[in-house]
Order: structure tokens, then sequence, then C-alpha cells
């Protein structure tokens, strides 16, 4: 029992500072839901499809803090302090830059993308204004991942968390002062979150390089490192990509609905990024716990921490149901005052609700796997899972289903996940020791 608790208390330990520090992003953009909303539909409509494309765009890149948590946190269980500083040093000019070449791709290209993925003229419009004001926030984005995942790799939550808090705090600060004050609209919101992210990010990074440095790492650019930490990020790349893939699909069936669906069809995605960076709070713990068992040769410790985190998982999950079942008939009104955007907002949320215990469980095998560095088996069960969820989400777009068959197909798609993950875990294959 004794064991029990002290498992409990490690896991805890990682995942309550972890679980504030990843719904930064998912704060940030409910902080700009709620105050766009209340500029119009079509703005609210400009925002999910901005927002969709940020998110994967930096949703793709997440391998820049899983890796180096994976990373910094097997070199340190094994007792190697420089070469895990290294490697986050590494990290670091990667995500600078992908941030650099990704930012102008954003730029480039939001015209034709917001084309693509709007309901209307309107909406197009103010997608592309947010995303051209938030391209130049890209590398930000990105330095905050992989600044953030060496520090897990340590055992040091609390600097993110500190750095989250204020970043947020900032963020809704200036977005009331952009779009209300000085009148800028959805503009004003993607620049008040630009310079809410660059504060982050340059907080972030001075801490990491300062640590690098008394560890006798220099922190500078080192072609060897940098195509290291490129190379095991590429898998989990290819998993990320398969995740993003689905919910961009999503975005783009539920535009076909109607302004009035697509609008609640970002006030639910807000909501399910938040509850999905919740939910790997725990898989974080699995992360950076996992990472340094198998660094330090534990091969039974790592079983014991995975089989109580996925209790874990389960619970917060069920959390996280009960919770949005409550909400479902009032969180709408905090987003936007148009009734058919709360009419079909309802049953989509009672959908997700539905999935959450599912979610809970597959983030945390998910993490698991990632700090055991299992990402090329991540990467192809991810394409499989994704061939599964495409015909089900298109062939609710033909029918002109609504949003809640959208989301149904969305709890398919993680089902599938589950079992993919279920089945790895189980086996030996993962379980790879040492640093």
């Amino acid at each position: 029992m004794n064991k029990f608790g002290e498992q409990d208390r490690r896991i805890v330990a990682v995942a309550v500072p972890a679980f504030f520090a990843l719904v930064s992003e998912p704060l940030m953009l409910l902080a700009d839901t709620a105050i766009v909303g209340r500029l119009g539909t079509s703005e609210l409509g400009g925002l999910a499809v901005a927002s969709s494309v940020l998110l994967t765009v930096v949703g793709l890149c997440v391998f820049l803090a899983y890796g180096s948590t994976a990373t910094v946190g097997r070199l340190h269980g094994a007792g190697q302090e420089r070469a895990a500083y290294d490697g986050a040093a590494g990290g670091l000019w990667l995500a600078v830059g992908l941030g650099v070449v990704l930012g102008a791709l954003v730029a480039a290209t939001a015209g034709p993308v917001a084309r693509g993925l709007g309901s209307s003229p309107e909406v197009e419009g103010h997608a592309v204004t947010y995303l051209v004001v938030s391209a130049a926030a890209v590398p930000a984005m990105l330095l905050v991942l992989a600044a953030t995942g060496a520090l897990r790799g340590v055992l040091d939550l609390r600097t993110p968390l500190v750095v989250t808090i204020l970043a947020n705090l900032l963020n809704i600060a200036l977005n009331l002062l952009l779009v209300h004050g000085f009148d800028l609209g959805i503009g004003g919101s993607a620049a008040g979150t630009a310079i809410a992210q660059w504060a982050a990010a340059l907080c972030l990074v001075a801490v990491v390089l300062r640590r690098a440095r008394a560890a006798g790492s220099s922190g500078r650019p080192d072609v060897a490192g940098v195509v290291a930490a490129a190379r095991q990020g590429v898998p989990l790349l290819a998993r990320t990509a398969t995740l993003r893939a689905a919910l961009l699909l999503g975005t783009a069936v539920a535009a076909t609905f109607g302004d009035a669906p697509l609008a609640a069809h970002q006030i639910a995605t807000s909501l399910v990024s938040f509850l999905a960076f919740a939910l790997d709070a725990v898989a974080i713990a699995g992360q950076t716990l996992t990472g340094r068992t198998l660094g330090a040769g534990d091969a039974e410790g790592t079983r014991a921490l995975t089989r109580r985190m996925i209790v874990w998982g389960l619970g917060t999950g069920v959390v996280a149901a009960v919770l949005l079942l409550v909400l479902a008939p009032f969180v709408g009104g905090w987003f936007t005052p148009d009734a058919t955007v709360h009419d079909a907002l309802v049953p989509a949320l009672v959908v997700v609700a539905l999935v959450q215990p599912i979610s809970g469980v597959v983030f945390v095998l998910d993490g698991v796997l990632i700090g055991a560095g299992d990402g090329v088996y991540l990467a192809w069960a991810g394409l499989a899972v994704l061939v599964a969820y495409a015909p089900l989400a298109l062939l609710a777009g033909s029918l002109g289903a609504g949003l809640a068959w959208l989301w149904a197909a969305y709890g398919m798609f993680q089902l599938a996940r589950l079992v993919t993950l279920w089945l790895r875990q189980r086996g030996d294959a993962w379980l790879v020791l040492g640093a």
C-alpha cells in the first residue's frame, strides 16, 4: 500500500504543476474566444479557422517538448547532467529554425488557407488578419515547447508553471486593452496573444541556458545536437501529424454545416483542447518518470508506475466527463450570445463528455510510450487510426449529419487509439533500459 502511495506522490508532484503549464495555449485560446466572440459570429468563425491552423502548426512541433522531456529525463536519470543540457540546447536551436520557417509559411499562405477552410468571405477576412499577425509569434510558441520539455526532464515543473500564469494574465490584459480599449478587433487579439507568447519564451529560454552553462554545456548552436534533436523528432512529428490532421479535418467538415455550427465547433474545439492538455498532465508524468526510470535501468518500477498512471488517467477522464455534462447547457453563453450557436453546441458537448474517460487512458499510454522513446510505433499506429477515422468524418459531412455526429466520429478515433496503445504497452518492446 505504501508503494502505491509513493507512486501517487511522484505522479502528483509532476502532474499538478504540469497541468497548469500544459493548459497555457488552451487558456490563451479560450480567452481569445471569449473576447472575440463578443465582436460577432463571423469574427468567432475567423478565429476558429485561424486557431485550427495555428494549433496544427504548433501541435505538429510538440515533439520539441516531448522529445526534450524524454531525452533530458533519460540522461538526467542516468546521471549525465552535461549531456542532458546539451540535448536541451539542441532542441532550443531547432525550435528557432523551425519557428522562423513556419512563421513565414503561415503568413504567406494565410489567404489560400482561409479560403479553403472559411465558411464565408467575412470569416475568411478575419482569419487572414489573425493568421498574419500571429505568424510573428510562431518561433516563440516553439521555443516555449522546447524549453518547457527540457525543464520537465530535470523535474523542474515550477518554472514553467510560474511563467505560464504570468503569460496568461498578460494575454488577457493585452487582449482586453487592444480589442476593446483601442478597438483593434480580431487583429488586436492576435497581437496581444503574440506579445504574451514572446514574453513567456524569453523567460523560459533564459532559465534553460543559465542552467546549461552551470552544467558545463555552452548552449551555443551545435550542428550535431540540432540534427540529433531533429532525427529523434521525426517519428513524433509523424505521430502528431496524424492527430492534427484529424482535428483539421473536423474543422473542414464543420465549415460545410454553416457559420453558426462552425462557431460552435470552435468553442467545442477550444474546450476539447483545454481538456486534452489537462488530461495530458498525467501523461507528462508518464513521459518524465518513464524516461527517468528507464534511464536508471528500472523496468519493474516503470511497469508499476504505468499501471498506476492508467488508474489516474481513467479517473481524470471521468471527472472531465461529469464537468462537461453539467456545464454543457450553459457554457455557450460564456463565449457568444448567438442562440443558433448554442443550439449546435450543446449536443456536441454531450458527445465530447462521453469520450473523456477513453481519452484519459489514451493520453497516459501515449505519454508513457513517448517517454520510452517509442516514437516509431506511435507514428505507424497514428497513421492507421487516421485512416479509420477519415471516412467517418467525411460521411458525417456528406450526409449533413451535424456537429454531434462529427464529434461521435472523433469518439471512434479515440477508441481506436486506445486499442493500439493498450496492445503495445502489454508487450516488452518499448522497455529499453539505460542512457
